[in-house]
């Protein structure tokens, strides 16, 4: 199978025009210009990789926390058809029975290939910049309780949270990234030095950088500037209009860090307005803006990545080829996953077709066609 578009994305720049061959679940070869033989389907528009989405709560009106298999694969389906073709199913804080039983509910998923990981986004997090956390649950880093989830995950725990102010935090992030996790700093009152700690210690990444975490002072930085300079750093941005100002973004963008868009999307994104559930506390979702209903912090968002990628667009004014590579490249290179994330040969014939709006129009997932969505 042979598609033309006006524009290609791929690893070494944009094509414009150029064409990919699928063979099988495979990129076969990438090409400029018109290719030589007929094309199965051509685009007028844009041709990207598929999004890699590395933090999500849920979609389609169900969320991981307490999802069975075939909720939680409808949760992949709905994002799937604004684009993302890999997804990594991220858990609030809870009680550790909980925990480690939506762990193990999730892992068929990962060992399937429908999720690309799962996501520990607490219970180790800070009172004090909890978001839509319950503040009963929280805990510092106990080995124990971390090796019993680790366990639970037999390996697809890809990527943990963490606020490295927390007593243990230091030597957890150690272990954790001993096992392959990727580990993050979020939620956090931490300051400057504590945060270039933990990413001496083997932390990595910024979970939706200044959103639940202290502000910056120009004689107290606090945790952002620390990740914001780093160029091995990858810090997540929730561009939806709600969490970041456009400038912020664009600050995230112009910054040494490696920005990664991310939904953080809660139950309610690809779905209708009204009550829901983020893990054990109820959220209120009214013009598309998730709140908890007690106190009125944001609690999540109702965002899919190809809106997260016209808002950095057309909002926020980041160049079209470097918000698809927050969205695609980036987080796949963050988390670790080899196939996907780029249009080259040998890789996951995972594709996006955007058109002039940058709308879906077509997505494929390892060579085969979905239908894109509507809502």
């Amino acid at each position: 199978m042979i598609l033309e578009a006006a524009r290609v994305l791929t690893a070494a720049g944009p094509l414009e025009p150029g064409w990919v061959q699928v063979d099988g679940t495979r990129i076969a070869a990438v090409g400029a210009g018109r290719a030589e033989g007929p094309a199965a389907r051509s685009f007028d528009g844009t041709l990207a990789p598929g999004f890699v989405d590395a933090h999500v709560h849920g979609g389609g009106g169900q969320g991981f926390d307490d999802a069975g298999p075939a909720a939680a694969a409808g949760i992949a389906a709905a994002h799937l058809r604004h684009g993302t073709t890999s997804m990594v199913a991220s858990l609030v804080t809870a009680p550790l029975a909980a925990l480690t039983a939506s762990v193990r509910r999730l892992r068929a998923l990962v060992e399937d290939g429908t999720l690309a990981g799962i996501h520990l986004e607490g219970p180790w997090l800070s009172p004090e910049h909890r978001g839509a956390h319950d503040a009963g649950q929280l805990r510092t880093p106990d080995r124990a309780e971390v090796e019993e989830l680790l366990g639970a995950g037999g390996g697809t725990v890809r990527m943990v949270t963490i606020a490295p102010e927390l007593k243990g935090s230091l030597e957890a992030i150690g272990s954790l990234v001993s096992r392959g996790v990727v580990v993050a700093v979020g939620h956090t009152g931490a300051d400057y030095e504590r945060t270039r700690a933990a990413l001496a210690a083997g932390s990595r990444a910024g979970t939706h950088v200044f959103n639940g975490m202290r502000p910056i002072h120009h004689r107290d930085p606090g945790p952002v500037p620390a990740l914001l300079e780093d160029p091995d750093v990858f810090a997540e941005v929730i561009a939806d209009g709600v969490h970041l100002h456009p400038a912020i973004v664009r600050l995230v963008f112009a910054s040494p860090a490696r920005t990664v868009l991310v939904t953080d999307a809660m139950a309610a994104a690809a779905a209708p307005d009204g009550a829901y559930r983020l893990g054990g506390l109820d959220v209120v979702v009214r013009a598309g803006e998730a709140r908890l209903a007690a106190g009125g912090s944001i609690a999540g968002s109702t965002l899919t990545l190809d809106a997260a990628v016209r808002y950095a667009v057309n909002v926020a004014g980041i160049p079209l080829v470097d918000a698809v590579r927050a969205a695609t490249e980036t987080p796949a290179q963050m988390l670790g996953l080899a196939e996907v994330g780029s249009i080259e040969a040998s890789r996951r014939a995972d594709l996006v077709a955007l058109d002039a709006d940058l709308n879906v129009e077509a997505v494929m997932r390892a060579g085969a066609w979905v239908q894109p969505g509507a809502e």
